[in-house]
């Protein structure tokens, strides 16, 4: 599998959890879980300002953000909206990229003013992870407050998108 293969499958796994997510906290009620609701948001917010972040430094423009947040908080369905129109721009992305662009080191400053230099594929690996990260964290704090998080591993995804995978796989000597 090429690093453009992979980047594409994790890349529309992302898409996949961020939307199962903010279809899960749509459905909250906000006065029974503010807190909670507010600090999933947020982090939710942070996840899609890093990941705005990071498509100005694969495309070498400014990104306007003083932080790795804003100081106010996106309503769901604008956020959902917004989340929805950077995954698109990711998964867009990486069809336009070359192997040669992905492997090319870049240059950027990090909002705290710090230098950073990562090659393509780098950073679209680490927006996946940080957002994978951040949703984990997410779901700790809905199951505090006994709210089933969606399940929203990868595994989960490949096998929704594909179920043909459970019909053309045998298992390995070890699962017998």
């Amino acid at each position: 599998m090429s690093a453009a293969t992979l980047l594409r499958s994790l890349l529309a796994y992302q898409a996949w959890a961020n939307d199962e997510l903010l279809e899960k906290l749509a459905g909250l009620d906000p006065r029974r879980s503010g807190v909670e609701h507010r600090a999933a948001l947020r982090l939710m917010n942070h996840i899609h300002v890093v990941s705005r972040i990071f498509a100005a430094h694969l495309t070498g423009v400014a990104h306007g953000y003083a932080s790795d947040n804003t100081e106010e908080t996106p309503e769901p369905a604008e956020l959902r909206a917004a989340m929805a129109e950077s995954d698109r721009w990711y998964r867009d992305y990486v069809e336009t990229v070359s192997g040669q662009q992905l492997a090319e080191p870049v240059a950027f400053i990090f909002t705290d003013g710090d230098k950073g230099c990562m090659t393509r594929q780098e950073m679209l690996t680490h927006v996946v992870l940080h957002g994978s990260y951040h949703r984990g964290e997410i779901g700790r704090m809905l199951a505090a407050i006994t709210v089933t998080p969606p399940w929203d591993t990868y595994a989960v995804h490949l096998h929704q998108v594909e179920p043909s995978r459970r019909l053309h796989c045998e298992p390995g000597p070890l699962d017998a």
